[in-house]
């Protein structure tokens, strides 16, 4: 079955920036794409006119123009539209589940902005189980390369979703692809023997981290051979590590652990910098 590329499309300039990029990545990817629109009528305790029907019409309105404009843009996409009596969050989320991705607008360096208010964003992004992207205003410019940069952290498991995502991605585009991998000094206590031989054998910590990314990546390099891979292993915040390495990019593609706190869904520190800072779009990707 194929599934479709899902966008948040509220008629904000930063849904219009995410809707053009999916459908960019819908022509690449020789995929179907989904515009959807989710409104809920909530009648204000205020004195102004209020009418379910107009309200209703002008957003099948939106969705017709921005469809209409989609669809003579890339001939080539199949491109649909669908709006529903829904919260953004859970129709959102009910829609990623049987999407290829899903795809939001981001003002970047704030909150995620359109029909995704405050920190509804964070949310659809920390709860969904497939692939989240966040496009800002500007992203459909061409980028200053054309590079996948990707985050590997632990082992080859701990970045399986990510690295597929990041392969296929940029052997959609034809673009290279950076493997970045951030490391820092382990308190004194961390230290084991066992961990201490393993370093040892590889000639030191930076040697031991560089294999490790090796040997992450080599199934990937073996099954997307077109895509030429560098690397890059630093000592440092993977955050700030890995918004140096995106600069002029078209995409970074970081993991998330699929965790919950007592006080709500979490993306953890690394995709929450990316969201926030980085000048290219973010794929945040599930696992575990």
């Amino acid at each position: 079955m194929t599934h479709a590329i899902v966008v948040g499309v509220d008629g904000s300039d930063q849904s219009q920036a995410a809707a053009r990029w999916a459908a960019q990545e819908a022509e690449r990817r020789q995929l179907p794409l989904l515009l959807l629109h989710a409104w809920l009528w909530q009648p204000m305790d205020v004195p102004a006119v209020q009418d379910r029907e107009a309200q209703a019409l002008a957003a099948k309105a939106m969705m017709q123009r921005t469809e209409t404009d989609l669809a003579e843009r890339y001939p080539a996409v199949r491109v649909s539209a669908e709006v529903v009596t829904d919260s953004a969050i859970s129709a959102l989320l009910d829609a990623a589940e049987r999407a290829e991705m899903l795809v939001v607008g981001s003002r970047g360096h704030g909150a995620l902005l359109g029909y995704l208010l405050g920190s509804c964003g964070l949310q659809v992004i920390g709860a969904s189980t497939r692939p989240v992207v966040a496009v800002r205003t500007g992203a459909g410019d061409p980028p200053e390369r054309e590079e996948v940069v990707v985050g590997q952290q632990g082992g080859a498991e701990d970045s399986y979703a990510a690295l597929k995502f990041a392969f296929e991605a940029a052997a959609a585009r034809g673009a290279s692809l950076r493997a970045v991998r951030a490391w820092s000094l382990p308190p004194v206590f961390a230290y084991s023997p066992a961990s201490m031989m393993l370093a040892d054998a590889a000639g030191g910590l930076q040697p031991f981290e560089e294999a490790a990314l090796e040997e992450a990546l080599a199934p990937w390099r073996a099954r997307f051979p077109g895509v030429l891979v560098t690397t890059h292993v630093e000592i440092g915040s993977a955050g700030q590590v890995l918004l140096s390495a995106c600069a002029g990019s078209a995409l970074l593609v970081v993991g998330r652990h699929r965790r919950h706190s007592p006080l709500g869904t979490r993306i953890g520190s690394v995709a929450h910098a990316a969201l926030h800072h980085a000048p290219c779009p973010v794929a945040v990707i599930p696992h575990g």
